[in-house]
């Protein structure tokens, strides 16, 4: 039986002594090369094996013997990042993952970024000193820059970005859903319900599949000849709960309030109903919202809320094949890029019809 072990990072952890990562990072060299100027390797320059000795012996860097024995070993651990643990999707991700792994003979090291970008960083490196074969990211909101999941990249250790993706110019194995398709599907369902004034609550636009998701809407709307309201466009940094409720009592204060809602996750859709009743907005008759990932709460709001099913437990079986494709391929094969569909799971909060 497989064992999950969770990666929990200690607020008054002690650090043990300077590491191959911090090397490269004071030389702005990555940490292979730091690794092979250590070993006198011929690849290596001189004059930059010089500088590298120097400076480890300057900061007392010692050769970590665990971690070297872990390198010339075949390690059954494979890493995950994801923003959180606690919502529907992403635990059903992991699930997915957990149990393709398992049964391929690998465990899994779970790690959670809570959306910031500094502890995604810590993540990654403390996964990359863990030698996990390959890596499983699911990116944090805040999430700009990727240069952290280089390492792994030099090291040839594969990585596989899922749902959460970097933009198209950062190469890389990728499962995803078709977002876009999915917000076009939101947004038209909404205005064969019989809505006239959409609006859009989004996430982060540093995020691909938030970009995506806000281009369907858009282009659902020019595709119906409906005008695009500017004010009825609102992009969050998390799209939390507390945003949800926030941003839809701004749409409902506008002198002409929208008719339909499409939010790009359950929670910021519950949170719309939560508000809009709060207000005697009557749902669907007066607003009607739809969500994103058909999470279990979509059963338990009343209205019971309409939404787009994200394929969760299929994409993380589908990140670690592809993650283990990647690692027994003889050669490296060409980055991949999975989308699976979504579908429309109609309920009473947008059943006018």
């Amino acid at each position: 039986m497989g064992a999950t072990r969770v990666l929990v990072r200690c607020v008054m952890k002690k650090k043990t002594g300077i590491t191959i990562y911090d090397l490269a990072t004071e030389l702005n060299l990555s940490p292979s090369t730091v690794s092979r100027a250590l070993h006198d390797h011929p690849s290596i320059g001189k004059e930059t094996i010089k500088t590298i000795k120097e400076l480890a012996r300057a900061r007392g860097y010692r050769r970590n013997i665990v971690a070297a024995n872990l390198r010339n070993q075949e390690t059954t651990n494979i890493g995950i990042i994801t923003p959180r643990i606690d919502r529907p999707f992403l635990s059903g991700l992991i699930s997915g993952a957990e149990k393709a792994a398992r049964e391929a003979g690998y465990q899994m090291l779970i790690s959670q970024s809570q959306d910031s970008y500094a502890h995604e960083i810590d993540n990654t490196k403390a996964l990359f000193d863990s030698r996990v074969c390959g890596l499983i990211v699911s990116l944090a909101m805040e999430t700009r820059d990727y240069s952290h999941f280089k390492p792994f990249m030099d090291s040839d250790t594969p990585v596989v970005f899922a749902d959460r993706i970097p933009p198209v110019q950062i190469k890389g194995h990728k499962v995803m859903v078709d977002n876009y398709k999915a917000g076009f599907m939101a947004t038209e369902h909404l205005i064969e319900q019989g809505c006239r004034r959409i609006a859009h609550l989004g996430g982060a636009l540093s995020q691909q599949i938030y970009i995506d998701r806000r281009q369907g809407y858009i282009d659902a709307l020019r595709a119906h000849g409906l005008p695009i309201e500017e004010a009825f466009i609102i992009n969050g940094s998390n799209l939390s709960a507390e945003e949800g409720f926030r941003f839809t009592n701004v749409l409902l204060d506008l002198p002409i309030p929208p008719d339909g809602l499409f939010a790009a996750n359950d929670t910021a859709a519950v949170s719309a109903i939560r508000c809009a009743k709060s207000r005697g907005v009557r749902i669907p008759d007066e607003l009607a919202i739809i969500g994103f990932n058909n999470d279990p709460v979509c059963q338990i709001i009343e209205p019971e809320l309409s939404s787009l099913g994200h394929p969760a437990m299929d994409m993380g079986r589908l990140a670690v094949e592809q993650l283990l494709a990647a690692m027994h391929a003889e050669v490296p094969i060409p980055y991949q890029t999975t989308i699976l569909e979504t579908e429309l799971v109609v309920r009473a909060s947008t059943k006018r019809r």
